[in-house]
């Protein structure tokens, strides 16, 4: 990366919705930046930051990160959200992003750094094993049909 990145995190509406051409990279379900920023503001509530890696003004890449406690791995920082925008792939901002949220999770005193990504998705694999990130289980989960449960 020959750029000087900065990092900021994204805390008001306006700069969430901003980030949202980016995001939707990423996220194509997402369907506008208005509900981007409201999904964005609950999770807040759930300890989510969304931090941005800037150039001058332009945002290159976004990560979104949580500080969690749990017993398998006492604090640790656990990361929802990686992307790069798609002109400044293998350049280096999304190393630098891990690079500065890892240094956030040290910060906080985090011993563990989290995340998961999806076995059909090679390149990330990849992507992270490169970054010092080891495959140290599988994640499983189970869709629930919420009409099921109203039905009973």
């Amino acid at each position: 990366m020959n750029t000087l990145l900065t990092f900021k995190h994204l805390d008001t509406p306006d700069e969430v919705r901003s980030a949202y051409p980016v995001m939707q990279e990423l996220r194509p379900h997402l369907t506008s930046a208005d509900t981007f920023a409201e999904q964005v503001q609950r999770q807040r509530g759930e300890a989510y930051r969304l931090l941005g890696a800037f150039d001058g003004e332009r945002l290159l890449g976004l990560a979104g990160y949580r500080r969690m406690t749990n017993l398998i791995y006492g604090p640790f920082v656990y990361v929802d959200d990686l992307v790069v925008a798609a002109d400044n792939k293998r350049g280096g901002v999304g190393s630098c992003l891990l690079g500065e949220v890892r240094r956030i999770a040290r910060d906080a005193g985090c011993a563990q750094f989290v995340l998961d990504t999806g076995l059909h998705m090679a390149l990330a694999q990849r992507f992270y094993f490169r970054n010092g990130l080891l495959a140290k289980g599988m994640h499983f989960r189970q869709a629930l049909d919420m009409t099921e449960e109203a039905g009973q």
